[in-house]
């Protein structure tokens, strides 16, 4: 019974908030409302340009060893309690990541090339 009220809260909470988003938006938007600005201020130069995908690799690789350290933050605290076989595992966790990234640097995802 608690599975199904957590599914049904789980499922009709974001129906509600996204119905009542389209409920409340803007009905009638004015081209002042729709020009980009940049913290405030007036655009300058092109605002429609994309962004380098070394933007994302690197970002992706924050957050892989972001990750990382919020796993290991735990297992070094109990360290004492878990034994050898903890240790094996991450020791593996942290090969798999050393070679993942090994195999970025290899390729050259980490090297900054131009303007980006």
């Amino acid at each position: 019974m608690e599975i199904a009220l957590i599914t049904i809260v789980g499922i009709l909470f974001p129906v509600i908030a996204f119905i009542a988003s389209w409920l409340l938006r803007p009905v009638a938007p004015n081209e002042e409302k729709s020009t980009i600005y940049e913290c405030g201020e007036i655009a300058q130069g092109d605002t429609r340009r994309n962004i380098g995908i070394q933007f994302y690799l690197f970002a992706l690789i924050f957050v892989i060893f972001d990750v990382e350290a919020i796993f290991l933050y735990p297992w070094a605290v109990s360290f004492g309690k878990l034994g050898a076989f903890a240790f094996i595992e991450m020791m593996i966790f942290i090969g798999i990541l050393i070679v993942g990234y090994a195999y970025a640097w290899k390729i050259g995802a980490l090297e900054w090339v131009g303007d980006a």
